[in-house]
């Protein structure tokens, strides 16, 4: 059994993502003084007092009948977070007061059968007699806290502590395990989200044909095949000429954030329409952060039937993806889920190259042979000498060469080193760095 799951609800602008950030200590959901901009779901591991628990923001609840279809949808996420959830935090603002809204949530919350806290938020300096009003809620006491001002949020946790479900037990197998991080990065539009929900099996992303629809990187465990994983929904990349808003640069950011601390980056591109040179840049940061990388070409279905289109993809993605040539790609259509199962093999292969060891002596028979077979550069009546190796990192997996002259080393023979350590070890899908240091 997992780590309990607290999940923080109310209307919109309200306080929940600044409280959401407060618990977690750093700035991981977006907040901004405009109403409604947490849509999706945001969930972060918290600890306090030795309990841990994940905790998750939702998008605002809107009870009123509304034509708006993002809003509509956000609302659907938060339910399905309520349902999800072992404890509620239900947030409700101090400085407007309780109005009818708070009360429809209420019923919700008390057909859903769940253990609320209810939340008196932005309560810095306020009285009792400001909150007072919450009780006709009929869900107990409201706790006060200021999020800008942290007061009341440890009386809040331990609140939620002493709430929660008692310790599975079984936890320590689980957290000894390593659990694979997945970051589904691309354009706006290119179908990130579908993909995610393909992934997971369910509505766990906002799908909308309205591009940029997801804002911020949305963090979901799963298990697949036994094994478990995280994948991370993040905002389309547009190039910074385009960024309209404050909130759309900071996804973005969010986004390049997402690729720094996953294991794996699906590097999502929509087959129908090619490769744009944003593709290519959203690829580097891949690359350049150290991830392994899978290359997946989406909405497959739209153009399989067309009479030499994969071989043209695959044309394409050699010349202008060159950097990336040693990731794996997979065709797939998020729509009818082809290819969704070849993609997590892939993503589960990848994550296993990209962690791998290797024993210093397989890899020095490895280094002495492939000297052997291509002489090392001369330069200058000097040649190249290799005299041994050792791993000094993985994810990506890293090797330091100690040679008679660093300056020796030409870049087509440590292409050729490495290539030879991909052939040697099944590194599809990682890079490999490899540093030259001059033996003392």
């Amino acid at each position: 059994m997992g780590a309990p799951v607290v999940a923080i609800v109310g209307r919109p602008n309200v306080g929940k993502s600044a409280l959401f950030n407060r618990m977690v200590g750093t700035q991981h959901a977006i907040v901004e003084e405009t109403p409604g901009v947490t849509r999706d779901r945001i969930y972060a591991d918290v600890e306090w007092r030795g309990r841990k628990f994940v905790l998750v923001d939702t998008g605002g609840i809107d009870t009123a009948e509304s034509r708006d279809l993002i809003q509509e949808m956000t609302t659907a996420q938060a339910k399905l977070a309520i349902d999800e959830a072992d404890l509620i935090l239900f947030v409700v603002d101090t400085k407007s007061g309780l109005i009818p809204q708070d009360r429809d949530i209420a019923d919700m919350l008390r057909r859903s059968a769940r253990p609320v806290i209810l939340v008196a938020s932005k309560a810095e300096g306020a009285q009792r007699t400001d909150y007072v009003e919450f009780y006709a809620l009929g869900l107990g006491d409201p706790i006060p806290i200021s999020s800008i001002h942290g007061t009341g949020i440890g009386d809040l946790l331990d609140a939620i502590i002493t709430h929660l479900p008692g310790p599975a037990g079984d936890d320590e197998d689980l957290e000894a395990e390593q659990v694979v991080k997945i970051a589904v990065v691309g354009r706006p539009n290119v179908g990130k989200s579908s993909l995610v929900n393909a992934i997971l099996g369910e509505e766990r992303s906002i799908v909308s044909p309205e591009p940029g629809t997801t804002r911020d990187a949305i963090d979901t465990p799963f298990t697949w095949r036994g094994r478990r994983f995280v994948v991370i929904d993040t905002a389309g990349m547009r190039r910074k000429a385009r960024m309209k808003s404050p909130i759309e640069r900071y996804s973005a950011l969010r986004a390049a954030r997402a690729v720094g601390r996953c294991d794996v980056v699906l590097v999502v591109l929509d087959a129908s329409e090619g490769l744009a040179a944003q593709d290519v840049r959203i690829a580097g940061y891949a690359d350049e952060a150290g991830r392994a990388s899978v290359i997946v070409l989406n909405k497959w279905d739209l153009v399989e039937k067309e009479e030499g289109a994969r071989a043209r993809l695959e044309k394409i993605i050699h010349v202008d993806l060159v950097f990336l040539s040693y990731a794996p790609r997979v065709f797939v259509s998020a729509l009818t889920g082809a290819g969704v199962p070849r993609l997590m093999e892939t993503v589960e292969r990848v994550a296993d190259n990209h962690a791998r060891r290797v024993a210093t002596s397989v890899l020095n028979e490895v280094l002495e042979e492939a000297q052997m077979r291509v002489e090392p550069p001369h330069d200058r009546g000097r040649q190249l000498k290799i005299f041994y190796g050792t791993q000094v990192g993985v994810r990506p997996p890293a090797f330091s060469l100690f040679v008679n002259d660093p300056g020796l080393v030409h870049f087509s023979y440590r292409r050729y080193l490495e290539n030879r350590l991909r052939e040697a070890f099944d590194f599809e899908g990682t890079p490999v760095r490899l540093s030259f240091r001059r033996r003392g």
